[in-house]
């Protein structure tokens, strides 16, 4: 698997992953435009050889929001989603990132548990079926350095 920071020529791959694992609420072509190559974004794409998975940032002062990961079907559980994370990680210039994932899906809410986030609120009926949104921090940097030694 092979890591690289996403480009423009990698929005039909991104696109074409988002409809497949997102559906009504995938990102419109444009939208993806923005997400891969806008300032204060960071895209990270998972090659395998073709885009198999993609993870993007946006940066805002010292907070980092998650915006998407995503893994293509035939590609999870192999690593590729902390692999992905792992690197929007090491290219955050922030205390914390944060992100909303359904309260209804337990596979990423024990992903990002095991990735260190947890819960600090929620956000009733954020998504189009009506679910429920658990916003999620994990501190970054010398935050969680202190935080560990406290």
């Amino acid at each position: 698997m092979r890591l690289r920071s996403a480009t423009r020529a990698d929005v039909g791959a991104v696109c074409a992953l988002e409809v497949r694992l997102f559906g009504a609420d995938a990102w419109s072509a444009t939208a993806v435009r923005e997400e891969l190559t806008s300032p204060r974004r960071f895209a990270v794409v998972a090659c395998d050889p073709y885009v198999v998975g993609y993870a993007v940032t946006l940066t805002a002062s010292d907070v980092v929001d998650l915006q998407r990961i995503a893994v293509h079907p035939d590609h999870r559980r192999s690593g590729v989603a902390h692999q992905l994370l792992a690197r929007v990680v090491e290219e955050a210039r922030a205390d914390r990132m944060l992100l909303e994932v359904s309260a209804a899906n337990e596979g990423a809410l024990a992903f990002y548990a095991a990735e260190g986030f947890t819960a600090i609120d929620s956000r009733r009926r954020y998504y189009r079926d009506g679910a429920d949104a658990l916003v999620l921090q994990r501190l970054l940097g010398p935050a969680a350095n202190e935080r560990m030694t406290v």
